[in-house]
């Protein structure tokens, strides 16, 4: 049993090495500096909020975006990590046992419903990109692409409430950075 738990920690962590080397090599040269992602996941790890993209100021709007997706993607798995511990003892009661693997259920359900939502958003609305942060009945989103205004955002909470049938619905408009030293 050691030697399977053992086996998802090391593919996990190589997966997300993997996943980091490909972002970072990605990058254009002049902006493979990560110190300000790095110094900004861990003030935030400090005070335990998710990432917004005004936290964020030393980025542009993509790599803001990516850098949030991929914070949200490690706190997931490091709480699907935890969950899988609980569902896996033996030593727990199974009342613990499912609750662990309902929590798991709906991880995987809110992971789902960003990444639809997010497509939808970017391809039905016509936005440059979404983030898309679902959290029990609330969803927070933050688009880029088109000017903010009160129709452009009721048109994405429409889109939300057809499609996955929640009451609350935070629409934000990132503003476009513009990079003059490029």
């Amino acid at each position: 049993m050691m030697l399977k738990k053992q086996t998802v920690w090391f593919l996990t962590m190589l997966s997300l090495v993997i996943v980091l080397a490909v972002y970072y090599l990605s990058l254009p040269e002049n902006n493979r500096d990560l110190s300000a992602v790095s110094e900004k996941g861990s003030s935030q790890e400090k005070s335990g909020g998710e990432g917004n993209p005004e936290d964020t100021s030393g980025l542009t709007g993509d790599e803001n975006f990516e850098a949030i997706r991929l914070q949200l993607q490690d706190e997931r798995s490091r709480k699907m990590e935890e969950l899988q511990a609980i569902a896996a003892s033996t030593d727990l009661s199974a009342e613990e046992r499912s609750r662990a693997k309902d929590e798991m259920d709906q991880l995987s359900k809110n992971a789902e419903k960003e990444k639809l939502l997010e497509s939808l958003i970017t391809s039905t609305l016509g936005y440059e990109d979404a983030l898309v942060r679902v959290d029990g009945n609330e969803v927070r989103i933050t688009v880029k692409g088109q000017e903010p205004s009160r129709a452009n955002a009721n048109e994405i909470i429409h889109l939300v409430l057809k499609e996955v049938g929640t009451t609350q619905v935070n629409v934000a408009f990132q503003k476009e950075q513009t990079n003059d030293s490029k």
